[in-house]
């Protein structure tokens, strides 16, 4: 019999618990405890560098109310609802739009520098076939992360790294926690809270790979293993267009940076193997329109023989703009970007920039009411809204509703002891077998394939 040498079990306890420690759950983490109440946050990754945010950022989303009619909260509502969203107008104002301006203050108040102009404004940019230009430029995107990560431990919020989270607790129909281990050094924990946000990430990846066969250069964390729907619709979740959402971008060939926002909304052609520039068939926009219709642009003229190749020309661009893209924009999302170019002999303002359809990504929406709680009471939801602005917009949202709900409300739920028994007997057993195949020879299988 393998011998257990694991650290005797945790019973932990707090107000609001935050599953998932990316840019949705350091907003909810943050809100939280400015709120007042006692928050743990926690995440199988470690918080400097968890969640898709962990590999850098170069835009951050935002309405400003600058001037023009393009930049209202009337104009995102109405871009981003619809019969199919699954968001009401009262969410997307309330929980986006108007928590941008004390976010982008958090953003700031950390260290994150804004790309600006001469005259002193930010440097914003339409993307995605948006009406106006709504992503503000972000120069040190290569370190948001960490930067975000510093204000949570000094905030004294409980931090647990290396958690992986495996069944949410219910009592009564309410929720009442989690239960999981430490993947380092296998303890046992039972997670009691009065509200749950979970925060896990709205994608997972992936449905194939990139040229690169490699794991971490992808358009999405490879540790976005789908947990934020699994284990929400296990403790009785409803879900949404997750049969229908599916996501998929450009990437530069051979090395998975994102960064192709950039590119398109800086006036970007993208060309197929016959030189052609062919985007206008497919959106009003060009480069600058709807992802999908870039992506299902691209993947025709792949159909009908026109490519591979397919690149990005960036050289009728100005020796700024052309700059800006390659050495503040892109190392923003992936900092060894730079790296690859020195090796490729890639410059922007000479060569275009060979380009592939990157990995499919799977998402959904979990149920959210306007408070950003789920059908099962005292369960928020972290993740509503897309992309930086949207998760931390979003999670910050969720971080506000579930502290106070703790604090008019909230009590610790009781639940099925029997239930943690056998979820611990589940997660352990493998370590218990002394027969067949045991969990290290697994683990170095996965291991051999993920390398």
């Amino acid at each position: 019999m393998v011998k257990d040498n694991r650290p005797a079990d945790k019973v932990v306890e707090t107000d609001v618990l935050v599953l998932g420690s990316g840019a949705a759950g350091c907003g909810a983490a943050i809100a939280a405890k400015q709120k007042g109440v006692k928050v743990i946050l926690l995440d199988k990754g470690k918080l400097e560098s968890s969640g898709n945010l962990g590999g850098g950022n170069d835009h951050f989303m935002a309405i400003l109310h600058s001037g023009p009619e393009t930049d209202t909260t009337e104009a995102l509502v109405n871009f981003f609802k619809g019969p199919l969203s699954g968001y009401s107008e009262k969410l997307i104002e309330e929980a986006w739009v108007k928590t941008m301006p004390p976010v982008l203050d958090i953003l700031q108040e950390v260290g994150i520098e804004f790309v600006r102009n001469d005259d002193g404004s930010w440097l914003r940019t339409v993307g995605f076939g948006q009406p106006g230009a709504w992503w503000i430029n972000i120069k040190n995107g290569h370190i948001v992360k960490r930067l975000i990560a510093k204000k949570v431990r000094r905030m004294d919020i409980d931090v647990l790294d290396h958690m992986m989270v495996t069944k949410l607790l219910k009592g009564d129909g309410k929720i009442a926690g989690c239960v999981g281990y430490n993947v380092l050094d296998g303890a046992f924990y039972t997670i009691r809270a009065k509200k749950v946000i979970l925060a896990f990430g709205q994608v997972a990846s992936r449905g194939w790979t990139s040229s690169t066969w490699n794991p971490y250069n992808g358009w999405y964390s490879p540790y976005n293993t789908g947990s934020h729907f699994i284990l929400s619709y296990e403790a009785g979740v409803k879900l949404l267009k997750v049969d229908i959402l599916q996501l998929a971008t450009l990437l530069p060939k051979g090395f998975g940076a994102p960064g192709m926002n950039g590119i398109n909304s800086m006036g970007g052609h993208e060309l197929n193997a016959l030189g052609e520039r062919f985007m206008g068939k497919y959106d009003p926009m060009g480069e600058n329109g709807l992802r999908i219709n870039q992506i299902s642009g691209t993947y025709q003229e792949l159909i009908d023989g026109k490519g591979p190749p397919f690149y990005m020309d960036m050289r009728h661009l100005s020796k700024e703009d052309v700059h800006h893209l390659q050495y503040v924009l892109m190392p923003g999302d992936k900092a060894t970007y730079l790296d690859y170019c020195e090796q490729k002999g890639i410059d922007f303002a000479k060569t275009p920039l060979e380009v592939e359809i990157s990995e499919l990504s799977f998402s959904g929406l979990l149920y959210t009411q306007d408070n950003m709680e789920t059908n099962v009471s005292g369960l928020y939801n972290g993740c509503a809204f897309s992309g930086f602005s949207g998760a931390m917009c979003g999670g910050y949202y969720a971080g506000i509703q579930a502290a106070g709900a703790a604090k008019r409300t909230g009590h610790l739920v009781g639940f099925d002891e029997k239930e943690v028994k056998a979820e611990k007997e589940r997660i352990f057993r493998p370590m218990r077998v002394d027969k067949g195949i045991s969990y290290k020879e697994v683990e170095r299988a996965i291991s051999q394939v993920l390398n």
